[in-house]
């Protein structure tokens, strides 16, 4: 005759549990870093789309302005909104612009050069720690025949 079977579940020890909190220690020492430095390139990523845009609108508005201020105003105007649209603060971009021949005049081209700083993300308000700038260059030329 066969016995029945026998349950052979032993008391819980010392290490019974353990497992779960390795578990979450793990999860918490490897996948935040990893989360925050997905992040961080994200907002890398951001920058530079919106150093590209910026510059590439900022010289189209540029060269269809009347006059060399209101291009420049056209221009601060085109950067901002673009940082803006990619959620980049106030302040943390800049630019610059070159003309080669009379600014403006027939044939001339206007070359305008964006950087945009580049910070750690999820920081309190005035923890803005820089860690670099992205920038991007573009040139339009102005209409001969306007």
């Amino acid at each position: 005759m066969a016995s029945p079977p026998q349950d052979r579940r032993e008391a819980p020890g010392p290490q019974s549990g353990s497992s779960i909190i390795e578990f979450i220690f793990l999860v918490v020492l490897l996948l935040v870093p990893l989360v925050y430095l997905v992040v961080g390139a994200a907002q890398v990523q951001a920058a530079s789309y919106a150093a590209v845009g910026a510059a590439d609108h900022a010289a189209k508005v540029f060269v269809t302005a009347q006059s060399e201020g209101q291009g420049r105003a056209r221009a601060a105007d085109a950067v901002q909104r673009a940082a803006a649209n990619m959620e980049i603060g106030p302040g943390r971009t800049n630019f610059n612009y070159s003309c080669q021949g009379t600014c403006l005049s027939p044939g001339s081209t206007v070359t305008i050069n964006v950087s945009v700083e580049t910070v750690l993300p999820m920081l309190p308000e005035g923890w803005n720690w820089r860690t670099g700038n992205v920038g991007s260059k573009a040139t339009q030329r102005v209409d001969r025949y306007g």
